[in-house]
């Protein structure tokens, strides 16, 4: 039987967008459905840093992004308490440059980029379930507000559509790299707060996060762990206000600023799928979660919206067979994440540092490379692996003592 598209995608943000956006260039016929109607809004820490941002700038869409008046963010901070940390990430692709815009402002822009390159978009369409063939996806039922079901059909379904996918419950994929909840957090947006850069405090089991975005709102987050969550749920605004006091001189500025939204959040999981399957495949979120203490979620989807699509093409056009270009796709996507995967989880649990971790900020505060060099593990242009090399340390501990 023909199929009506070469590839439906379920969700239209950070990494349904492009890889429609991206398969559409290609002159394949694309369709990506998303229950929202855009501009709409989502939980999200908002950074993309320097290696989404140069995804951007391949895609022709940084300059509507910067349009927006959203500010550039090019320092990174990480006050410990004792010890405080500050640089500017190493570059990538020429720039250290990030940027948290506003999801409804990002979204759809890069939604909008996807419809221009040819993909055909339905928004407010709820997905009811897959349509299987043999063991194997052929497309998917689903239906516009107060519309009837309808079925359509397509080489490939594509689920971009979050950790809680719809696409992933239905088919099932493996999961590995798994670890719980470690923390819950709750954000707002304030004006009249703003900061230079993205700055992170942590203070015991409270860490908090300041990054400025559109209209001159700070997007300020209070995180803790996820054994605190009860307790912090009965009255979300007073534990929140009650955090941010490990730091006096921090909370003193947030009373006289005004707080523009209503409290967000909650926690996520953190784990792996197997991205792909007979008929499916998953991008961004849907086939790879972690926490947001990292801020790495939009980043990761760009980059796997650029594999993903590949991977999809290769296959389109006759050239490899969908298991081979796909597990390919899989592999890069590991091998790219599982550094900054076990790097964010560990500092998700918010448990003090291990006392050499400890040392080695220590050893690394005023030393100005070193630092650049710890903030670059955040912003993803320096592997943790790279940073926590014995010979990388040892040069630090050597610089510090001269």
């Amino acid at each position: 039987m023909s199929k009506d598209y070469d590839a439906i995608i379920v969700g239209g943000r950070c990494a349904g967008a492009p890889t429609a956006r991206l398969l559409a260039q290609k002159g394949y016929r694309v369709l990506v459905v998303d229950r929202a109607s855009f501009p709409s809004d989502t939980l999200s820490t908002l950074v993309i840093h320097a290696t989404g941002v140069a995804a951007l700038r391949r895609w022709g869409l940084l300059d509507a992004v910067i349009a927006t008046g959203c500010p550039p963010i090019t320092t990174y901070s990480f006050d410990f308490g004792p010890v405080v940390i500050s640089g500017t990430p190493h570059p990538h692709d020429g720039s250290s440059t990030a940027y948290a815009p506003r999801r409804t402002v990002l979204d759809t822009i890069l939604l909008e980029a996807a419809s221009r390159a040819g993909a055909e978009v339905r928004e407010g369409f709820t997905v009811e379930d897959l349509v299987m063939e043999d063991g194997q996806v052929v497309g998917l039922r689903g239906h516009a507000q107060h519309g009837r079901s309808v079925e359509e059909r397509a080489r490939v379904v594509v689920g971009a559509d979050g950790w809680s996918s719809r696409v992933a419950r239905a088919v099932r994929p493996e999961r590995y790299h798994e670890k719980p909840v470690l923390e819950n957090a709750f954000y707002s947006f304030w004006s009249g707060l703003p900061v230079d850069g993205f700055r992170t405090t942590i203070r015991g089991d409270r860490a908090f996060a300041a990054i400025p975005t559109n209209d001159d709102l700070t997007l300020l987050l209070v995180g803790f762990p996820v054994r605190d969550a009860p307790a912090f749920k009965t009255d979300v605004e007073a534990s929140y206000l009650a955090a941010l006091e490990r730091e006096p001189a921090f909370a003193a500025r947030v009373r006289r600023a005004r707080r523009e939204a209503r409290f967000a959040g909650g926690g996520v999981p953190n784990f792996f799928c197997t991205p792909y399957g007979p008929g499916w495949a998953l991008v961004g979120d849907a086939g790879y979660t972690r926490d947001p203490v990292t801020a790495q979620g939009i980043s990761d989807a760009f980059q796997d919206a650029e594999l993903c699509a590949t991977a999809l093409d290769q296959v389109f056009d006759g050239g490899r067979s969908f298991d081979e270009a796909m597990a390919e796709y899989q592999q890069a996507r590991d091998d790219r994440v599982l550094p900054i995967y076990e790097f964010t989880t560990q500092l998700a649990t918010l448990d003090p540092p291990p006392a050499e971790l400890q040392q080695l900020l220590a050893a690394a505060e005023g030393n100005q490379a070193a630092m650049d060099a710890f903030v670059s593990v955040t912003a993803g242009t320096m592997s943790p692996h790279a940073f926590f090399h014995p010979d990388h340390v040892a040069s630090i501990f050597s610089s510090a003592a001269a």
